[in-house]
């Protein structure tokens, strides 16, 4: 493999296209679509939904890759061949030259939001790191989550032209979602994770605790979104909570120990919590 000048950035189409794959592509662009549909919603505009959707895509990459490069040792000995850095298509140091690249681009995009959006955007991005490089293996695993979800409705709200703090509601089922997020994430990977000392919250439940817990909590962001808002419940919030609902439960019992299938079900789950969001966007913030 070709790599940059530097040593560390691929040049090729095949390599790029493996940093690609290291970065965790399917979270980050859903968060970065969900995060820019509540912009647009929220009354950005064109260029400062553009600006939210910038910064929310380089905050993502640079976590989904800091993970990879921190995890490289980890998933080579586990022989994950999904993973690039694992399967030797990678060197450890390109994630780890791109996880800092996006996150240095992270900060002025997140600024050009100002100042208390900008810093409350990159407080999220920074618990992300926190979770890769330390939380993951102790019992406050979830924390991290809850902070970085619960992060991106202020991102939205703190900007112009609004520029106050979003409702409890969105901020609690942010926390909620990510929380249950992680749970259903790290359920093909429990038995790695013990066997190379990685011991968060959800391996001390193991998997049937993650399994039980995983759809409450997030039928309980759910509700907040549903019954938060001032105003009542039309049936159209009632026909998205409760298909998002069975989604949940039946994402979190879907068989098989290694199935990423849990994980895309959660997304699913925040894009109906996202669209439950866009019907009471005016009252978000």
């Amino acid at each position: 493999m070709s790599l940059h000048p530097s040593g560390a950035l691929p040049r090729t189409a095949y390599g790029l296209s493996a940093l690609l794959r290291s970065c965790h592509p399917e979270p980050a662009l859903a968060v970065t679509v969900f995060v820019t549909a509540l912009a647009v919603a929220a009354g950005r505009g064109a260029a400062g939904s553009a600006a939210v959707a910038a910064a929310v895509l380089a905050g993502q990459l640079s976590v989904g890759w800091c993970n990879d490069a921190a995890d490289a040792r980890r998933d080579t000995a586990c022989g994950r061949r999904d993973k690039p850095v694992a399967a030797g298509e990678l060197p450890p140091r390109a994630v780890a030259v791109a996880a800092g690249t996006a996150l240095g681009l992270c900060v002025p995009l997140s600024l050009l939001s100002g100042a208390a959006a900008g810093a409350v955007h990159l407080g999220g991005v920074a618990s992300g790191w926190a979770y890769n490089l330390r939380l993951k293996r102790t019992v406050l695993s979830p924390l991290p989550y809850a902070a970085g979800f619960a992060s991106l409705p202020a991102f939205v709200t703190l900007g112009p032209p609004s520029q106050t703090w979003p409702a409890w509601w969105a901020t609690t089922a942010g926390a909620l979602l990510g929380v249950g997020a992680h749970l259903v994430n790290v359920l093909p990977d429990i038995d790695d994770d013990l066997a190379t000392g990685v011991r968060g919250l959800p391996q001390r439940l193991g998997r049937p605790g993650c399994r039980r817990l995983a759809p409450a909590v997030m039928l309980t962001a759910l509700a907040a979104v549903v019954a938060g808002p001032p105003g009542p419940v039309g049936l159209t919030d009632r026909v998205l909570a409760a298909t998002a609902g069975i989604v949940a439960v039946a994402g979190s019992a879907l068989p098989g120990e290694v199935s990423r299938w849990p994980f895309r079900a959660s997304l699913a789950v925040a894009g109906l919590a996202v669209a439950l969001l866009l019907l009471r966007g005016a009252a978000m913030g």
